[in-house]
């Protein structure tokens, strides 16, 4: 049996049509809705979506002017633009349909009909609602790409203890449909690890859709997450999906989601319980199907504390959790990561071949990296741009000493030098609860609540 396709809704004031109708498409259509009277339109429409509407010209006995379907032609157009609607008309009155093709229609029935043409007819016009549907998706998703073609992605770089955990984790979470958070500082390259998620999951040959919370004013979130219908608010001019019906049937990364408002806060948690998203402007629930992985720089349980973070969305994002590490974490991985970018930026640059001394190599493995990898990349990026010599020297990479780095940082505060005391004793014991708690002589309790005070993950 072949599947049944598209949703239609009839509306017609003869009962003999609509049962008609409904017997010829039953077994083509996977949704048939009836209407008698054209006043339900609106009430009808505003709750669900539909592939096709079959609408009659006429609806008032002895009247045959059309004048009633051109008037309800128009007013489902201006509840969406794109509805495809074939009229129903009486034979002889090819001149209204046309009229009505002219305003909006997609094309006309006249009555009596022949059934099989009646059929290909309406099946046409669901293929051409359903790829209309499809070009507005591609269109949304083509901006995702574009943006993507323009942004330096790369493989990933090292081989440090820290980052083969990642991959690790990478490897395990990619072919389940779990909720992924990130977390880590700016520049280590959580999207990247999004992506790679991605790359590899079950939905790799779908869309992967970024959105940066941090970039977005409180006012445009929620449109830009769940789209608007035209006249949602002063400037919606035309409906618009949103990210979350686009990046359907993929992967969606909400960068940044320690920035997302508590109100919204309240609705991505009603949308990941109930995988249902309505317009802003509009109570028809859409149904969705997204991947999500989201990331943040920020302490979340910290913002839970402080009532800025909804605990139960946090459990909710949070199935999985993986730590993208800090470039001063992962060891070698620095001088491995120079390389690569000294490479790629030379053939950008056509500079030759050009070196990094040992002194400079020892300086960037001591450098703090507070921008970690994205401040490297920029950072080699100006070396190999400003030199004209084919070794980069430590004077090359205009960084600050190590010695007047720890001047600046370090602080006299009894809370500051305790703080520095257990990192600099994790990191001896490669962040060892037990060992680090014995060595300075506090319980593991104690030695915890002082790691949640001092915010060291």
């Amino acid at each position: 049996m072949k599947p049944k396709s598209g949703k239609i809704l009839v509306i017609d004031d003869n009962d003999y049509v609509l049962k008609t109708i409904h017997q010829l498409l039953k077994y083509e259509c996977e949704s048939i809705i009836t209407l008698k009277s054209p006043n339900l339109i609106h009430s009808v429409l505003s709750k669900e979506s539909f592939d096709v509407v079959l609408l009659d010209m006429n609806f008032k006995a002895g009247v045959n002017t059309g004048n009633e379907g051109l008037f309800w032609l128009n007013e489902i157009l201006k509840l969406d633009k794109n509805a495809v609607i074939i009229m129903i008309t009486a034979y002889g009155d090819i001149e209204l349909a046309v009229k009505a093709i002219k305003k909006g229609a997609t094309d006309f029935i006249t009555k009596p009909w022949d059934a099989e043409k009646f059929i290909s007819t309406v099946l046409n016009a669901v293929k051409i609602s359903q790829s209309k549907r499809k070009n507005e998706i591609l269109e949304i998703r083509q901006e995702q790409l574009n943006k993507d073609i323009n942004k330096p992605f790369e493989n990933f770089i090292g081989s440090s203890e820290k980052m083969k955990e990642v991959f690790s984790l990478i490897q395990k979470v990619s072919k389940t449909e779990a909720n992924i958070l990130i977390l880590g500082e700016n520049g280590t390259g959580k999207e990247l690890i999004a992506r790679g998620i991605h790359k590899i999951s079950d939905r790799a040959n779908e869309i992967f859709m970024t959105v940066d919370i941090a970039s977005m004013s409180e006012s445009i979130i929620e449109s830009e997450l769940f789209g608007y219908v035209k006249g949602a608010f002063t400037d919606a001019k035309e409906d618009r999906i949103g990210r979350f019906e686009s990046a359907s049937g993929g992967t969606l990364f909400l960068d940044e989601i320690g920035n997302l408002p508590l109100s919204m806060q309240t609705k991505l948690l009603t949308v990941l319980q109930n995988r249902k998203i309505y317009k802003v402007g509009s109570s028809k629930e859409i149904p969705i199907d997204v991947r999500l992985i989201c990331a943040t720089n920020n302490n979340i349980e910290t913002l839970i504390a402080q009532g800025q973070f909804k605990e139960d969305l946090f459990y909710r994002i949070n199935t999985i959790q993986i730590q993208s590490p800090s470039l001063r974490e992962r060891g070698n991985d620095i001088i491995e990561l120079s390389q690569f970018y000294l490479n790629k930026f030379t053939e950008k640059y056509n500079k030759g071949n050009i070196k990094i001394s040992n002194d400079a190599q020892l300086e960037l493995l001591r450098y703090p990296w507070k921008g970690n990898v994205r401040e490297l990349m920029h950072t080699m990026e100006k070396a190999v741009i400003l030199s004209e010599k084919s070794e980069l020297n430590i004077d090359d990479f205009y960084l600050k000493s190590s010695h007047e780095i720890d001047i600046k940082n370090k602080s006299n505060k009894l809370e500051d030098v305790e703080k520095r005391i257990i990192i600099d004793v994790l990191e001896k014991h490669k962040w060892n609860i037990s060992k680090t708690a014995n060595e300075l002589d506090i319980s593991r309790t104690t030695l915890y609540l002082k790691m949640k005070k001092y915010e060291i993950q």
